[in-house]
C-alpha cells in the first residue's frame, strides 16, 4: 500500500484504528510510514508516545475532549475533523494551540460530513474557520464506507470514481484560496482495488493491515493476504448436526456478518498448525454467535477431526472490531505484540 501511495504521488497516512499496537506501527515506520491517523484521541496519544507526532484524527471534534486536544497540540501536529460551524467556533475559542482541520465530506456512505448539495453549509464552515486564529484549514477528507458494501470490483471503482470527482467538485467551488485544500480519502476496498490515485492527495487505508472475510468475500484481497485469523478452543462435538461448539462468541468477533447464500455468516474455518493457517476450508462456517458461544458448521469430515480442548482457526468477518475486542496479538514467531490499553 506504502508503495502504491508512492508511484502514484499521494501521502500515505494509514489508519491505525485496525491494529491500535504500537509494535505494528513500527513495522509501518519500517517501511517509511511517517503520519498516521486515529479515530480517537486516546489512541492519537498512544501513538504519539512512540514518536509519532502527525496525526489526523478522523472522527469529528469532541468538543469534551478539549484538554486531550490542547494537550497533543503542544507538542506535536495534530489534525481534527469538522463538520459544524458551532462546532468550529467553539473549539477556536477553546484550543491554547494551533491545529490543522479537515472538513468532512459525505460522498455517499451518509454517516457523517456535508454533502456537495450543502454548498452554502461547506462555504460557511469554511469561513468560520479562516475567521478564527487558532484552527489551520488544511483539507478535504472522506471516508467511502459504502464500498464496504459493494457486491463487486466494478462497484468499488465506481464509488471510488464517484467519491473523488465530489471532493474535487466541492473543492473548485471554494474560493481561490480553498482551492490548495488537499483531498485525503479513505477506505480499504477503493485503495486496495484501484492502480492509482490521480486527483487525490491523500490515502488513509486501515483495515488492510490484516485484512477479513469480508473484504476476501467481495475480492479485495485473497486468502494468502489474511494476516490476522482468531484461533478458538473446541468446547463441544455435534457430529450428528455437523457442529461444533467454540469458546469464541459475540464478545470476540462482534456481531457483524456477511451473507452467503441466503445465510449469515460471521466467520471461515481455516486450515491451521504451529507455523500459521493455509487454506480455507470449503463450507466450514460460523453459523450463529451469542456473547461466549460460536457455534460451527461444517462437513462431516472436518467434524470428525474435532474434539473438546483442540484449538481451531477462524477468519473474522470484520477484523477491526474483532481486534479491538480481543486486544492481544499471538505472532507467528513467538511472543505478543502490543495493544491499546483500556
Amino acid at each position: 500500500m506504502a508503495g502504491k501511495a508512492s508511484r502514484s504521488g499521494v501521502i500515505f497516512r494509514p489508519h491505525f484504528k485496525t491494529h491500535q499496537s504500537l509494535t505494528i506501527g513500527r513495522w509501518f515506520r519500517e517501511a517509511g510510514t511517517r503520519c498516521i491517523t486515529e479515530s480517537s484521541l486516546v489512541a492519537a496519544g498512544y501513538f504519539a508516545s512512540d514518536g509519532w507526532d502527525d496525526i489526523t484524527v478522523a472522527f469529528p471534534v469532541n468538543l469534551r475532549e478539549i484538554d486531550q486536544i490542547n494537550r497533543l497540540a503542544s507538542k506535536m501536529n495534530i489534525g481534527v475533523t469538522l463538520e459544524d460551524p458551532a462546532q468550529a467556533a467553539e473549539l477556536d475559542r477553546q484550543l491554547k494551540f494551533p491545529v490543522d482541520a479537515y472538513i468532512k465530506i459525505d460522498t455517499g456512505y451518509h454517516r457523517t460530513g456535508l454533502s456537495l448539495d450543502e454548498m452554502p453549509d461547506i462555504t460557511g464552515l469554511v469561513e468560520r474557520i479562516h475567521g478564527g486564529s487558532k484552527i489551520r484549514l488544511k483539507g478535504l477528507l472522506t471516508h467511502a464506507g459504502h464500498s464496504y458494501h459493494a457486491t463487486s470490483t466494478e462497484e468499488i471503482i465506481d464509488i471510488y470514481r464517484s467519491s473523488v470527482s465530489i471532493l474535487q467538485a466541492v473543492r473548485d467551488n471554494l474560493g481561490e484560496t480553498d482551492r490548495k485544500l488537499i483531498l485525503s480519502y479513505g477506505d480499504t476496498p477503493s485503495c486496495s482495488i484501484v492502480d492509482s490515485f490521480e486527483g487525490i492527495d491523500e490515502i488513509r487505508p486501515g483495515n488492510f493491515v490484516f485484512y477479513d472475510l469480508m473484504q476476501m468475500v467481495a475480492g479485495v484481497c485473497d486468502f494468502s493476504q489474511i494476516a490476522g485469523i482468531v484461533v478458538c478452543p473446541v468446547v463441544a462435538v455435534h457430529p450428528r448436526r455437523n457442529q461444533a461448539v467454540l469458546y469464541g462468541g459475540a464478545v470476540h468477533f462482534s456481531k457483524e456478518s456477511i451473507q452467503l447464500n441466503g445465510r449469515n455468516l460471521y466467520g471461515q474455518m481455516v486450515e491451521m498448525d504451529e507455523s500459521g493457517w493455509y487454506k480455507p476450508i470449503a463450507d466450514a462456517y460460523l453459523v450463529s454467535l451469542t456473547q461466549e458461544h460460536g457455534v460451527l458448521e461444517a462437513p462431516e469430515a472436518i467434524i470428525k477431526r474435532l474434539k473438546p480442548g483442540a484449538v481451531i482457526g477462524i477468519i473474522p468477518v470484520h477484523s477491526c472490531l474483532t481486534a479491538n475486542l480481543i486486544r492481544r496479538y499471538q505472532l507467528l514467531h513467538g511472543g505478543h505484540a502490543d495493544y491499546l490499553p483500556e
